[in-house]
């Protein structure tokens, strides 16, 4: 009896244009050194272009009104040596309080002490899998989907739980199981920047607008929570434009799956649900997380509370104590549930699992130390104040100084992800420069921030440089022995540019047709100062 025909897509490991495509990347990639090294020669660079630069004295036009903090009697901003004593001194004797006063490294390290309680106890992979196993058939997509997005507040999780378990679910419903691994991947790495709640991202990419920010306006801060209006709502328009594309597009050129393209490690489709200890710590976990939802409530909704400035009845208390509350609302939950389950029983165990948190940012900290010395010495010498001066310029002799100069934004992002993973690296990058950029062409490093998360989202699933792209490929190889990059790359494209089309737009319809602010308190626009 002839076997079933491995649908074509699947028979051919790499088309011509597909390899010239990986190539291309991956050449260029490989270019690229280490995050933490690359940050290192820029240190460097900088220090060697400031000299440059004040030889030649390059100086621009302050757009600060008179009598701003900071700004020359002489109304200009020049780029300041570092290459010299003055300059070298300063550099020695500053470079342990630039690590330790960067804004992003103490919110994230208290972010992630309430998530390793949260995810050492159990907790999220209990919750991600009762969410995705028990699904009714005819919305798992969405929810697998979903589930991806949320994935992100629990870090590796998503890639190393819910992505195989995703596949396992379709193949036992009959489905092709590297649908279910596409939807699921792309919810997880495509929509990263999205979620119903914050996680360890908003603080970490807050904390650099923040320093981007302070070169043109010093006092300007920008909250963890900032982004939140729109990575909420981002999340929904994800779950649906997902499931939408693995059903329409993905799953239909998949075709009917065999066994016969499996490799002989194919995992069964047998999936276990949570038990009903499980099940009780969930519960339990829900009880705590609302109680803490209502304490919350009661200390910024009435006035005078406690959450509130007693003279102006403002919310900055609130989103001064942010990071605090991202821990309460990950810890407490996660005491709950680990207590019920027995995963968390005493105070040893909650230490325990805060050190493992602690353990698995030790390559964040070692690139957070380069990239706070580049940062500070990017403002120090003024290159960031002089580039964004010049680059306001060119846009506004070229009049591209609307909002539809984000579009452009995006696609840049977008390119540069390709070969920058990391998105803390990408914006340290990029954040000195086009966050003052556009404040002066009139717009809020919030309404930046927002928009960078989404370039910075949709090429993760389409770029070998990806640190899980290899493990997704070994998943994928499990249901088809033959599949290659290219077939990878070629299932996943469609997420990528859907998603940025209706993710792009979606923020533009947000922002500015609709006028709604992409989170608490957050401006769309910066008054642009007198030039």
């Amino acid at each position: 009896m002839p076997q079933p025909a491995v649908p074509k897509t699947l028979e051919i490991k790499d088309s011509r244009f597909t390899v010239r495509l990986l190539n291309t990347v991956e050449w260029l990639g490989n270019l690229l050194p280490h995050p933490v090294t690359l940050f290192a020669i820029l240190m460097l660079l900088i220090v060697v272009l400031s000299a440059v630069a004040a030889y030649f004295g390059l100086q621009v036009d302050d757009p600060r009104p008179v009598g701003a903090a900071g700004r020359a009697a002489d109304g200009t901003v020049a780029v300041i040596s570092l290459l010299n004593t003055e300059g070298l001194l300063r550099i020695l004797s500053s470079l342990v309080s630039n690590f330790t006063s960067f804004a992003p490294l103490g919110t994230v390290l208290v972010t992630m002490l309430g998530v390793g309680i949260a995810e050492k106890s159990g907790l999220l992979s209990a919750a991600m899998r009762g969410m995705v196993i028990g699904a009714h058939p005819r919305i798992v997509t969405y929810i697998i989907v979903f589930a991806g997005v949320m994935s992100n507040t629990a870090g590796d999780l998503g890639y190393v739980v819910l992505i195989p378990m995703a596949a396992m679910i379709f193949h036992s419903l009959g489905r092709h199981p590297l649908a279910g691994l596409a939807a699921a991947f792309a919810g997880v790495s495509a929509g990263y920047g999205a979620n119903l709640v914050l996680g360890t991202l908003d603080p970490l990419l807050a904390g650099i607008s923040t320093a981007a920010a302070q070169l043109v306006d010093p006092n300007y801060v920008v909250s963890a929570e900032m982004n939140w209006y729109f990575m909420a709502s981002s999340t929904v328009l994800l779950s649906i434009v997902g499931a939408l594309v693995t059903e329409k597009l993905v799953e239909p050129k998949l075709g009917s799956y065999t066994a016969d393209a499996a490799s002989e490690s194919a995992p069964s489709p047998e999936l276990q649900l949570p038990t009903p200890t499980e099940i009780k710590g969930l519960k339990i976990a829900g009880i705590a997380f609302a109680l803490c939802a209502g304490l919350l409530a009661w200390a910024i909704l009435p006035e005078g509370a406690l959450l509130r400035d007693p003279r102006t009845g403002s919310l900055a208390p609130l989103h001064n104590s942010m990071v605090a509350i991202i821990f309460m609302f990950f810890a407490i939950p996660g005491l709950a549930y680990g207590y019920v389950v027995g995963t968390i029983r005493n105070d040893r165990d909650a230490i325990h699992a805060m050190s493992d948190a602690m353990r698995s940012l030790s390559l964040y900290l070692v690139l957070i130390f380069f990239a706070a010395q580049f940062v500070t010495f990017f403002k120090w010498t003024n290159f960031g104040s002089v580039i964004a001066v010049l680059g306001a310029d060119f846009l506004q002799s070229t009049g591209l100084t609307g909002p539809g100069v984000f579009f452009l934004f995006i696609i840049m992002c977008a390119l540069i992800n390709l070969m920058v993973g990391s998105s803390s690296a990408q914006w340290a990058l990029t954040a000195p420069i086009f966050v003052p950029m556009l404040m002066l062409i009139g717009f809020a490093p919030e309404t930046t921030q927002a928009a960078y998360r989404i370039g910075d989202s949709v090429t993760n699933i389409v770029t070998p440089m990806m640190s899980y792209f290899g493990l997704i490929v070994a998943m994928a190889a499990k249901y088809n022995k033959n599949i290659g990059l290219g077939t990878l790359i070629a299932m996943m494209l469609p997420y990528s540019v859907v998603f940025m089309v209706c993710w792009s737009v979606f923020f533009y319809v947000w922002t500015f047709v609709l006028g709604l602010p992409v989170g608490p308190g957050a401006a769309t626009y910066y008054p642009v100062l007198a030039r």
